[in-house]
This record gives C-alpha cells, sequence and structure tokens, in this order.
C-alpha cells in the first residue's frame, strides 16, 4: 500500500506518468497488496533514522516485521536490518 500511495503522490505531482491505475496492474497481475498495519507504524518509530523518505521507511518496517524482501536499487536501504534482493 505504502508504494501505492507513493505512486498515486507522484503522478498528482506530475512528477510519473502512468497509463493505467496501479491498483488495476495489481488485480491483473494477482500482486498481494500489503497493508499498512498499527505493527508496521510502530516498527517505523523503532528504526534508526537514516533514511528521511517516508515511505522507504515504512517498506523497509513492513519488510522486517513481515520478514519480507525488498527488491530496491536505493543504496541507503543497506543501512537497515532487511534482506535485500
Amino acid at each position: 500500500m505504502a508504494s501505492f500511495w507513493e505512486i498515486a503522490i507522484k503522478v498528482s505531482s506530475g512528477k510519473l506518468i502512468t497509463v493505467s491505475e496501479p491498483f488495476v496492474k495489481a488485480a491483473e497481475t494477482n500482486l498481494k497488496v500489503l497493508d499498512i498495519r498499527a505493527e508496521h507504524v510502530s516498527a517505523v518509530q523503532h528504526l534508526p533514522f537514516r533514511h528521511r523518505d517516508p515511505f522507504d521507511r515504512m517498506l523497509i518496517a513492513q519488510a522486517q516485521v513481515e520478514k519480507l524482501t525488498i527488491l530496491t536499487a536505493d543504496r541507503n536501504f543497506a543501512a537497515y536490518d532487511v534482506m535485500l534482493a
């Protein structure tokens, strides 16, 4: 959900142009959408402040809580205890 939220902001600000709605694409590909839950928000609070982007911090927290791997080219993610691909 954090990724969709960030995409929506970038589309509305003109920084990103998409052909279709991201939610529609997720439904078409059977992607599982991970909701933002209280335990994810709590995990953000306890993260070291090495990355300033709030969306990326949420993704890191979710990956830690859910024990997921993050696919990213952002080198700042390596500063956290999270599996990267």
